[in-house]
């Protein structure tokens, strides 16, 4: 469904948006209030007359490093500690009255936090009348001479205006007087209150610009508060409930019968042009000034305030006074105003008095103004919020739906936002060094507030009808005026008139003039003139009494009939007084629906509130609900990946285990292999002795001893590695292959050598086939392979080079990215070249030089001329498969 375009409140028919979609910031002023005298430190300076500077008080640090910061805010205009009341509404509410005469809309609203003068600046004092008063002096001043008589513009309750004949506002004026129940309004001749006598002053002259003088008008004025958000007309007579009285649960009463009925909120509504109204408020046509002013006092007795340790007389709610102007051009001949609805424009001005931001804890507020205080900061939140939010649409070009329905003053407002008429703020502070963190809110907003900006409205349209009409009906009739006057007034000269035709009907008079005594011509001819006048007389007179005649009969023909009229009149009368009664009768009922309406709505306003408590406590509980089952699965996924660790390390641990039981089992196979060897060489060496002795030639054996001689130290350790030799030692030469690395599979390795890595140059150096070698691992190398080995080189205590590959497998994270799980560490181990060699002693007994018996080999120097070969992962020990060359011995 298409809505149509929004017009001015309440213009009809809507006027269209204007195409030039010119655009009016929100003119945003500053009042600095006057220090007292108790106050001494001051937070605020005056640095020209648009710009201001905060100065943040002693021991306030304003950023991390603890150091003092001086800012500078630019308005409009800035109003400082001199400035008159005057001077502050020449420049900020004429330009808007004004335009409210020109048939646009204004809003003028004070912001400020508590006791900064925002009443002050708006009412004013005695003696010096604030932005309302000057304004309804400048209308009044300005329309006087044209205003329209009471009750000819007429509200229809929805946010319209009617006009009605003289007669019927005559009647209006007739019925309103009689009827003593009504509240009649304050007359412009009504002695004013004392308490404001002074702050009004009806000898002011000044005028505004571009009155049209073609037009009547009329101003109505009503005044409506917002308290705990809730709308209260302030101009509403209280009413006693003399009939019902309350019962308790023993059927007695619990209070007399007359009781003072507290004041109904009312609501918003929303008008055929998309408009918002305060539906049911109370709207008060004056005609001055002054009954203006006293009206929207008789209001403010009744505004919500309260004596706080800030301000003696804290606004508790925001106040808000609205004046309508209706006007109408004059129909063509200038006389009347002209009967046609749709030419009615009515323009408005809203002057809002916002309630003070504050902090309870600076307050000492308790109780229900602990919540007073909360209400008035949510509501200022809204404001902000709303204000955040335009400005954002207009410079990101966002859309983002304002939420001007979370509060009503917003929600009131919401029209002048978008483009129904100019938006002026006037920001009030004090100085006091105690407000500098209120007050530097208050600029920010200020600050955020000059860049939104208002559509601009457009001009009202032109009836067309030739301008200058009431002063042209007004030079005729004073000249009409002025010629009756020369001629005799108005009653001679209608006798005149009456008389002249029956006068020229009648024959002349012949010339009468006798020049001679004897002459019997003149006078005869006389005779005969004067007996045709005569006939002619008594002609008339016949005439004239059959026309009496006629019109007698007329007259009681008309006697009649109105007689039978008066009775059918009667008879209609009497189903009229019925029809009346069934009227009577329809309004109670109506009234009942209206006042179960008002209660059903109450009702579902507490259902929304709530409903909405229950959503965010849903959506709280949903996201807290969300929160838990992301940590859950966290844990979860932590838990899975601490298992996939211990069982690497559980699997590294065992396989380290087992090379340490098979490594020791080696070595205990190598130390008894090695004690069989001595033992073996030990029997060689005997059985040579013995061979020695029985040989012929020989000298004879020394004395057997009775126990056999201990071998050496030497002789006594086992060697670390040794070889039975060959008794025809090969010269087959050694293949230089390097051993092959268990990892040897299909997959394909990530082979990490740091920089510091030595190459041995030894068939022990393992080479993996199939591999990225990198210096650094990185995403896209893990991201190409299945299995990843870091080559690890330290310094063993006994001087040997270890070697460690710390072997693992790539794995792909839940994230996109790769992980490593190490599962095996294989360890090398090679001496140095140039570590120092150890050599053992050749035993007691051993054969002189160039004797290569068996026992040749207990010498280090003969054991370390055989290399052994032996393939990667061998369980056999040393001895049982080696390729043997005999070492080259020094001249």
């Amino acid at each position: 469904m298409i809505r149509q375009g929004k017009g001015k409140t309440p213009r009809r028919p809507p006027p269209k948006k204007p195409s030039s979609n010119q655009k009016d910031p929100v003119g945003v002023y500053c009042r600095v209030r006057p220090l007292s005298a108790e106050d001494e430190g001051c937070c605020i300076e005056v640095i020209s007359s648009t710009t201001i500077q905060l100065h943040a008080p002693e021991g306030f640090k304003t950023n991390r490093n603890g150091e003092y910061k001086e800012t500078q805010y630019t308005f409009k205009k800035v109003f400082g500690v001199s400035v008159s009341q005057m001077e502050l509404f020449e420049h900020v509410a004429r330009p808007l009255v004004n335009d409210l005469i020109r048939g646009k809309n204004g809003l003028l609203f004070m912001y400020g936090v508590t006791g900064s003068g925002k009443t002050y600046s708006m009412t004013g004092s005695p003696g010096q009348g604030g932005l309302l008063p000057h304004s309804l002096n400048l209308i009044f001043n300005s329309i006087g001479p044209y205003q329209a008589r009471r009750y000819v513009f007429k509200t229809d309750d929805k946010n319209g205006m009617e006009v009605q004949s003289e007669v019927d506002a005559l009647l209006e004026r007739q019925r309103r007087d009689n009827n003593l129940s009504a509240p009649k309004a304050t007359s412009s001749r009504q002695k004013l209150d004392p308490e404001i006598a002074d702050m009004i002053k009806p000898e002011d002259t000044y005028k505004a610009e571009g009155v049209d003088e073609d037009s009547s008008y009329s101003v109505f004025i009503s005044y409506i508060e917002i308290y705990n958000n809730y709308i209260y007309d302030l101009l509403e007579e209280t009413q006693e409930d003399a009939i019902k009285p309350k019962w308790n649960g023993g059927a007695t009463p619990t209070r007399q019968n007359t009781e003072f009925i507290p004041p109904q909120s009312k609501i918003l509504r929303e008008d055929h042009n998309h408009n918002m109204y305060v539906a049911g408020c109370m709207e008060v046509e004056v005609k001055s000034a002054e009954e203006a002013f006293q009206v929207f006092w008789r209001g403010q007795k009744k505004r919500k305030v309260a004596n706080t340790r800030l301000n003696r007389e804290s606004s508790r709610s925001h106040s808000v006074f609205i004046i309508k102007l209706a006007q109408a051009p004059l129909d063509a001949d200038g006389n009347n105003i002209l009967q046609d609805k749709n030419q009615v424009n009515v323009s408005q001005l809203c002057l809002v008095d916002l309630a003070g931001s504050e902090r309870t804890g600076r307050t000492g507020a308790e109780g229900t103004r602990i919540r007073e205080a909360g209400n008035i900061n949510q509501s200022l939140l809204n404001l902000r919020t709303c204000i955040e939010i335009l400005r954002e649409n207009q410079m990101c070009g966002t859309n983002r739906m304002v939420p001007y329905r979370d509060s009503k003053v917003t929600h009131l407002f919401k029209n002048y936002f978008d483009g129904e008429g100019k938006v002026r703020m006037v920001v009030c502070v004090n100085p006091k060094a105690d407000e500098y963190e209120e007050t530097l809110l208050v600029m920010r907003f200020a600050e955020m507030t000059q860049e939104v900006e208002v559509a601009s409205p457009m001009d009202r349209p032109i009836c067309g009808f030739t301008p200058g009409r009431r002063h042209r009906n007004k030079a005729f009739k004073d000249e009409l005026a002025l010629k009756l006057e020369e001629r005799g007034g108005p009653i001679d000269n209608d006798f005149t008139s009456a008389i002249n035709p029956l006068v020229c009907s009648l024959p002349p008079l012949p010339s009468c003039e006798l020049t001679d005594p004897h002459d019997d011509i003149t006078l005869p001819r006389l005779i005969d003139a004067l007996q045709n006048r005569h006939m002619v007389r008594q002609m008339m007179i016949e005439e004239y009494n059959k026309a009496a005649n006629m019109m007698k009969s007329m007259l009681q023909e008309l006697d009649n009939n109105l007689i039978s009229k008066d009775n059918f009149i009667h008879e209609q009368n009497s189903k009229l007084a019925e029809k009346d009664q069934i009227i009577q009768t329809n309004k109670a009922e109506m009234e009942r629906l209206e006042k179960k309406t008002k209660m059903q709505e109450h009702k579902i306003d507490i259902l929304q509130k709530t409903t909405k408590i229950y959503e965010d406590d849903k959506r709280s509980l949903h996201h807290e609900l969300e929160t838990r089952e992301n940590r859950l699965q966290k844990e979860l996924s932590e838990k899975r990946l601490m298992e996939q660790r211990m069982h690497g390390v559980v699997s590294d641990t065992q396989t380290k285990w087992e090379k340490e039981c098979e490594r020791r089992v080696n070595a205990m196979k190598l130390e008894m292999q090695n004690k069989l060897w001595v033992k073996d060489e030990k029997l060689k060496q005997l059985k040579a002795i013995v061979t020695e002795g029985k040989t012929p030639g020989r000298p004879n054996p020394p004395p057997r001893q009775t126990q056999p001689q201990r071998p050496s130290r030497e002789e006594r350790l086992p060697a670390k590695r040794s070889a039975s030799p060959s008794p025809t030692p090969t010269t087959t030469p050694v293949r230089p292959l390097h051993r092959r690395s268990r990892s040897t599979g299909g997959e394909k390795w990530v082979d990490h050598k740091p920089t510091s890595s030595l190459d041995l140059g030894t068939v022990l150096q393992p080479v993996i086939p199939n591999a990225i070698q990198v210096s650094a691992p990185n995403e896209k190398a893990l991201s190409k392979c299945d299995k990843y080995v870091l080559t690890h080189q330290e310094m063993a205590s006994d001087g040997e080079i270890q070697t460690k590959l710390i072997k693992g497998d790539v794995i792909k994270t839940r994230g996109g990215g790769q992980a490593v799980q190490f599962t095996d560490i294989e360890t090398l181990k090679q001496e140095l070249t140039t570590a120092t060699r150890h050599k053992r002693k050749s035993s007691e007994g051993t054969p002189a030089k160039g004797d290569h018996s068996d026992g040749a080999w207990t010498d280090v120097e003969t054991r370390c001329s055989m290399a052994v070969e032996m393939k990667a992962g061998s369980n056999m020990g040393p001895g049982y498969e080696h390729h043997g060359i005999t070492k080259r011995r020094k001249p």
